[in-house]
């Protein structure tokens, strides 16, 4: 963590923990200790879901990873939006998915690199007409499968309409994709009530909600589980 800049997330730590060189872990669950490990207020603290940071480098963290109070809170939302949305980017690299974020979206921070950076595709996959396209391509995070057709799309809601998210995914309804919504557990009533319109009848049993802490799990999860699979021999 330390050489990271004094923070990281726990998919960091489970991939990377792993390959220090001259440290023999004496348990079978190394990354449930690494979890327990985190969690000692000693040296540690939680930031967001997902996101720890050593209790020495608290005041030295760059303004995107731990913002302070001078902060306007219109830049935590962006900070923290864009924070989901490479979590979600990640997810999609380590499934082999090709990820793609919004050109307004690429030059966004997150855990010090970009979202552009992060994601690995520059342009966006022309699968449908033109009117189809121009709202696939403002859709928060896309996963494409191999055949470059859109796979599993998401919406990070941090602040903004739910409702604006649900009608691009209607737009898509076509499409064989999955649709999330990405916000924070509180909203999940606004969801489900926004979701019941009769408008969105369409794609209601294609739409899932996600809140930040299964987001966290997933991102850990996956990490996790390609840390195991690189150490296996097929």
């Amino acid at each position: 963590m330390e050489q990271n800049g004094g923070f990281a997330t726990l998919g960091y730590l489970n991939q990377e923990v792993l390959k220090v060189t001259g440290v023999e872990w004496k348990t079978k669950t190394p990354f449930a200790s690494i979890r327990r490990i985190v969690q000692d207020e000693r040296f540690f603290f939680k930031i967001k879901p997902g996101l720890w940071a050593l209790l020495s480098h608290k005041d030295k963290l760059p303004p995107e990873i731990f913002p302070t109070d001078i902060v306007p809170k219109s830049e935590q939302e962006l900070f923290n939006h864009s924070y989901y949305q490479g979590l979600l980017v990640e997810i999609g690299n380590l499934k082999k998915y090709g990820t793609f974020v919004p050109s307004q979206d690429k030059n966004k921070k997150f855990l010090g690199k970009t979202l552009g950076e992060v994601s690995s595709q520059e342009s966006f996959y022309q699968f449908g007409y033109d009117h189809i396209i121009r709202k696939a391509k403002t859709i928060d995070v896309c996963w494409f499968n191999v055949r470059k057709m859109p796979s599993v799309l998401f919406e990070v809601e941090h602040s903004t309409d739910i409702q604006n998210s649900l009608l691009k995914f209607i737009e898509l309804q076509d499409f064989n994709a999955n649709f999330f919504i990405v916000a924070d557990r509180a909203r999940k009533e606004e969801y489900v009530g926004k979701l019941a319109l009769n408008a969105f009848v369409p794609i209601k049993q294609r739409v899932q909600f996600m809140d930040y802490d299964k987001l966290s799990d997933w991102h850990t999860k996956t990490f996790e589980i390609v840390s195991v699979e690189n150490n296996l021999t097929f």
